[in-house]
Protein backbone atom coordinates (compact mmCIF):
# COMPACT_ATOMS: atom_id res chain seq x y z
CA UNK A 1 0.00 0.00 0.00
CA UNK A 2 3.27 2.43 0.58
CA UNK A 3 4.31 1.80 -2.81
CA UNK A 4 1.12 2.80 -4.05
CA UNK A 5 0.72 6.10 -2.03
CA UNK A 6 4.31 6.58 -3.16
CA UNK A 7 3.47 6.39 -6.54
CA UNK A 8 0.25 8.97 -6.20
CA UNK A 9 2.38 11.66 -4.57
CA UNK A 10 4.91 11.04 -7.52
CA UNK A 11 2.30 11.31 -10.84
CA UNK A 12 0.88 14.48 -8.54
CA UNK A 13 3.65 16.18 -7.86
CA UNK A 14 4.81 15.73 -11.11
CA UNK A 15 1.14 17.11 -12.75
CA UNK A 16 1.62 20.38 -10.36
CA UNK A 17 5.04 20.38 -11.37
CA UNK A 18 4.06 20.75 -14.98
CA UNK A 19 1.35 23.08 -14.22
CA UNK A 20 3.79 25.49 -12.89
CA UNK A 21 6.19 25.12 -15.50
CA UNK A 22 3.30 25.85 -18.04
CA UNK A 23 2.84 29.31 -16.07
CA UNK A 24 6.56 29.83 -15.94
CA UNK A 25 6.32 29.59 -19.87
CA UNK A 26 3.42 32.25 -20.38
CA UNK A 27 5.38 34.84 -18.40
CA UNK A 28 9.05 33.72 -20.58
CA UNK A 29 7.00 34.30 -23.93
CA UNK A 30 5.05 37.28 -22.55
CA UNK A 31 1.31 35.61 -23.76
CA UNK A 32 -1.78 34.96 -21.91
CA UNK A 33 -2.03 31.36 -20.29
CA UNK A 34 -6.43 29.94 -21.66
CA UNK A 35 -8.09 28.49 -18.85
CA UNK A 36 -11.51 27.80 -18.09
CA UNK A 37 -14.34 27.86 -15.45
CA UNK A 38 -16.84 25.84 -14.75
CA UNK A 39 -20.30 26.64 -13.65
CA UNK A 40 -21.34 22.96 -12.77
CA UNK A 41 -25.42 22.33 -12.29
CA UNK A 42 -26.54 19.17 -10.55
CA UNK A 43 -30.25 17.64 -12.09
CA UNK A 44 -31.46 19.08 -9.00
CA UNK A 45 -30.30 22.50 -9.83
CA UNK A 46 -27.55 23.64 -7.22
CA UNK A 47 -24.49 24.95 -7.92
CA UNK A 48 -21.13 22.81 -7.39
CA UNK A 49 -18.14 24.91 -5.91
CA UNK A 50 -15.20 24.28 -4.81
CA UNK A 51 -12.74 25.75 -2.05
CA UNK A 52 -9.60 26.50 -2.82
CA UNK A 53 -6.51 25.47 -0.51
CA UNK A 54 -4.52 28.36 -1.54
CA UNK A 55 -6.61 30.94 -0.73
CA UNK A 56 -9.43 29.45 1.32
CA UNK A 57 -11.92 31.00 -0.81
CA UNK A 58 -15.50 29.57 -3.03
CA UNK A 59 -14.43 29.28 -6.44
CA UNK A 60 -16.03 27.27 -9.64
CA UNK A 61 -13.99 24.56 -10.52
CA UNK A 62 -11.49 24.89 -13.58
CA UNK A 63 -8.27 25.13 -14.90
CA UNK A 64 -5.60 25.71 -17.58
CA UNK A 65 -5.75 24.34 -20.83
CA UNK A 66 -2.95 21.31 -21.51
CA UNK A 67 -1.04 21.46 -24.37
CA UNK A 68 -3.23 19.27 -27.56
CA UNK A 69 -6.43 19.58 -25.37
CA UNK A 70 -9.83 21.70 -26.58
CA UNK A 71 -11.80 23.23 -23.98
CA UNK A 72 -14.09 20.67 -24.03
CA UNK A 73 -11.58 18.27 -23.19
CA UNK A 74 -9.96 20.78 -20.60
CA UNK A 75 -13.90 21.42 -19.01
CA UNK A 76 -14.40 18.02 -19.03
CA UNK A 77 -10.57 16.99 -17.44
CA UNK A 78 -10.82 19.71 -14.58
CA UNK A 79 -14.31 18.70 -13.50
CA UNK A 80 -13.36 15.26 -12.83
CA UNK A 81 -10.30 16.63 -11.25
CA UNK A 82 -11.57 18.75 -9.14
CA UNK A 83 -15.32 17.28 -8.03
CA UNK A 84 -15.09 13.66 -8.96
CA UNK A 85 -18.46 14.94 -11.45
CA UNK A 86 -18.86 13.73 -14.95
CA UNK A 87 -19.81 16.39 -17.81
CA UNK A 88 -23.13 15.33 -19.36
CA UNK A 89 -23.44 18.80 -21.46
CA UNK A 90 -21.88 21.87 -21.79
CA UNK A 91 -25.22 24.07 -21.78
CA UNK A 92 -23.89 27.53 -22.95
CA UNK A 93 -20.85 30.05 -22.44
CA UNK A 94 -20.92 32.64 -19.93
CA UNK A 95 -18.21 34.61 -20.99
CA UNK A 96 -14.94 34.94 -21.53
CA UNK A 97 -12.31 37.05 -18.96
CA UNK A 98 -9.70 38.38 -19.92
CA UNK A 99 -8.25 41.09 -17.36
CA UNK A 100 -4.71 40.96 -16.71
CA UNK A 101 -5.32 41.69 -13.28
CA UNK A 102 -8.28 38.50 -13.10
CA UNK A 103 -6.00 36.03 -11.51
CA UNK A 104 -3.56 37.01 -9.26
CA UNK A 105 -0.58 34.42 -10.60
CA UNK A 106 -0.76 35.42 -14.21
CA UNK A 107 -2.29 36.73 -16.78
CA UNK A 108 -4.93 34.43 -18.37
CA UNK A 109 -7.96 33.96 -20.42
CA UNK A 110 -10.66 32.37 -18.95
CA UNK A 111 -13.38 31.12 -21.57
CA UNK A 112 -16.38 30.36 -18.44
CA UNK A 113 -19.27 27.55 -19.27
CA UNK A 114 -22.59 26.08 -17.93
CA UNK A 115 -22.39 22.51 -17.62
CA UNK A 116 -24.83 20.34 -16.46
CA UNK A 117 -23.13 17.27 -14.63
CA UNK A 118 -24.19 14.25 -12.67
CA UNK A 119 -22.16 11.55 -10.58
CA UNK A 120 -20.72 11.72 -6.65
CA UNK A 121 -18.59 14.63 -5.51
CA UNK A 122 -15.19 13.62 -4.02
CA UNK A 123 -12.13 15.68 -3.43
CA UNK A 124 -10.13 14.26 -6.25
CA UNK A 125 -6.93 17.12 -6.16
CA UNK A 126 -6.48 17.48 -2.27
CA UNK A 127 -3.57 19.83 -3.42
CA UNK A 128 -6.06 21.84 -4.75
CA UNK A 129 -9.09 21.72 -3.09
CA UNK A 130 -10.38 21.56 0.04
CA UNK A 131 -13.66 21.26 -0.18
CA UNK A 132 -16.67 20.80 -2.46
CA UNK A 133 -20.04 21.87 -1.47
CA UNK A 134 -23.41 22.36 -4.10
CA UNK A 135 -25.70 25.36 -2.95
CA UNK A 136 -28.92 26.45 -4.28
CA UNK A 137 -28.48 29.42 -6.49
CA UNK A 138 -30.77 31.50 -3.91
CA UNK A 139 -28.16 30.28 -1.07
CA UNK A 140 -24.74 30.69 -2.26
CA UNK A 141 -21.83 31.49 0.06
CA UNK A 142 -21.38 35.29 1.57
CA UNK A 143 -18.16 36.51 0.39
CA UNK A 144 -15.62 37.51 -2.09
CA UNK A 145 -14.91 34.09 -4.48
CA UNK A 146 -11.26 33.14 -5.49
CA UNK A 147 -10.03 35.41 -8.63
CA UNK A 148 -12.86 37.13 -10.41
CA UNK A 149 -15.18 33.76 -9.72
CA UNK A 150 -17.61 36.26 -8.44
CA UNK A 151 -18.40 38.13 -11.36
CA UNK A 152 -18.45 34.85 -13.14
CA UNK A 153 -21.02 33.73 -11.18
CA UNK A 154 -22.89 36.48 -11.04
CA UNK A 155 -22.81 37.65 -14.78
CA UNK A 156 -24.24 33.83 -14.65
CA UNK A 157 -27.40 34.43 -12.59
CA UNK A 158 -28.09 37.08 -14.12
CA UNK A 159 -28.55 35.33 -17.66
CA UNK A 160 -25.65 37.31 -19.28
CA UNK A 161 -22.71 36.28 -21.55
CA UNK A 162 -20.04 38.43 -21.11
CA UNK A 163 -16.79 39.54 -22.92
CA UNK A 164 -14.51 41.27 -20.90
Amino acid sequence: MNVLAFFAAAVQSTRTLWRYGQTVLGIIFRHPITGTSIIPILPDGRIVLIRRRDDGRWALPGGMVDWGEDIPSTIRRELKEETGLELAEIRRLVGVYSAPDRDPRIHSICVVVEAEVHGTMEVQDTLEVMEIQAFPANSLPPGQMSHDHTRQLQDYLNGLTTLA
